[in-house]
């Protein structure tokens, strides 16, 4: 009894355990006995982001590199008769410099009309050339064009001559600071005092609302702003009187303000195609807007004052009104049309020969010869830039207006001469 007691109790149990393994989906498993706890693995650890490499920029190249006469485009074809007259009034304005002394008197002791073949000998024999750089390492930069703008004016204000060219006011402040920050010594501030402080000076608009005093200040009024305006900005030009006589008009000073482009801002205002934003797409719009035109000349704060330049002495060409030789640039000769260019003078040495190797207005056609660095712009700036003088007239001014191409220079240094690491004259 007692073993079948036994035996039918563990079928019993026998039967239990099946029923419940059978249900383990739905019911809890017997808890294992316990063990030893492990301890968990350790997280990875997150990857920490890579600094780049801090590496110091490099230095600005320097301005002037040194080249070889074999680098110049075209070097062997330039006719340099042509710029001969313009070199030897550069010497005329550097021979007291004692850099410039051999190699001007050496070219002094050339023929009278020399060759070409004998002023390539002079230059190659006694000067060394530079190639322009960018402060980035490139040689390449922008070449523009200016002129001698002719206009129609008057000494005395009549119909249509209702246009004034000013001299600088009275109260127009030039401050120099090179005195106490030699750095400063190609910089020039303008402004006027206002109680017991320097202010800058009136902008355009408010020169042309009266505000300055200039009044009793005109030199010659003429009968087209937009001429005027472009006369700003060539910064000097020829006016013809109703007699015939012709005045000749150079900068003077200027109120101290940036230049704006008018271009730019029609081109802004979607009134002009960027194609069409040239001198002469300018002109064509003012013409098409006469209502709008002080609106638009009001973008530039810049304003220029003038000063009639004397005649001068006809041998020397200074002044003098004649079609081969222009207004004076900034070395103080007269410019050559097609043989004189303005420069940064803080790279570039004012008076010096450049070879320049750009392209003809709108054009591939190349145009690369020798010119002559004999003046400065407010808008040409770095050691690449070139500003090429085109002459006098209609004509001249259609290619200037034109010019926006790519060139690189070549500056022609006389043998020996010191070179700042910097590049400033």
């Amino acid at each position: 009894m007692i073993r079948d007691a036994r035996t039918r109790a563990a079928a019993w149990l026998a039967a239990a355990l099946l029923g419940t393994a059978a249900l383990g989906g739905c019911a809890s498993a017997p808890k294992p006995a316990p063990r030893a706890l492990a301890c968990p693995a350790p997280a990875p650890c997150p990857a920490c982001p890579v600094c780049p490499v801090t590496r110091p920029e490099p230095p600005p190249a320097p301005p002037l590199a040194p080249a070889s006469f074999a680098e110049l485009p075209g070097w062997a074809d330039d006719d340099l008769t042509e710029v001969w007259d313009a070199f030897l009034r550069s010497c005329r304005a550097l021979r007291m410099r004692d850099a410039w002394v051999a190699a001007c008197g050496k070219a002094a002791e050339l023929a009278e009309r020399p060759t070409s073949a004998a002023i390539r000998a002079h230059l190659e024999a006694n000067f060394a050339p530079y190639r322009a750089t960018n402060p980035d390492g490139t040689t390449e930069g922008r070449v523009t064009g200016y002129y001698e703008p002719l206009l129609a004016g008057s000494r005395e204000r009549r119909p249509p001559f209702v246009h004034p060219l000013y001299a600088p006011p009275d109260d127009l402040l030039v401050i120099d600071l090179a005195g106490v920050a030699p750095e400063t010594r190609h910089l020039r501030l303008r402004g006027r005092v206002e109680g017991r402080r320097v202010v800058p000076y009136y902008t355009r608009a408010e020169i042309e609302r009266g505000q300055a005093p200039v009044v009793g200040k005109e030199i010659v009024w003429v009968d087209d702003p937009i001429e005027a305006f472009f006369l700003q900005i060539q910064g000097s030009g020829r006016v013809r009187l109703p007699s015939g006589e012709l005045l000749r008009i150079g900068y003077a000073d200027q109120n101290g303000h940036p230049y704006a482009s008018i271009g730019r801002y029609l081109v802004d205002q979607g009134e002009l195609a960027l194609e069409q934003a040239s001198m002469q797409g300018i002109q064509a719009w003012a013409r098409a807007n006469p209502a709008r035109v002080a609106e638009l000349l009001n973008q530039n704060p810049s304003y220029v004052f003038f000063r009639e330049l004397p005649p001068g002495d006809p041998a020397d060409g200074l002044n003098a009104l004649t079609a081969e030789r222009g207004p004076p640039g900034a070395l103080g000769v007269p410019l050559t049309a097609g043989r004189s260019i303005a420069v940064d003078r803080r790279f570039i040495p004012l008076g010096a020969p450049v070879y320049l190797a750009t392209t003809q207005p709108n054009s591939d056609v190349p145009l690369a010869r020798l010119v002559m660095a004999q003046d400065t712009g407010g808008a040409i700036r770095g050691p690449v830039r070139a500003d090429f003088f085109w002459g006098t007239g209609r004509d001249a001014g259609r290619l200037a207006g034109r010019m926006r191409q790519t060139g690189r220079m070549w500056v022609l240094l006389p043998l020996g001469f010191p070179l700042p690491a910097d590049g400033a004259r």
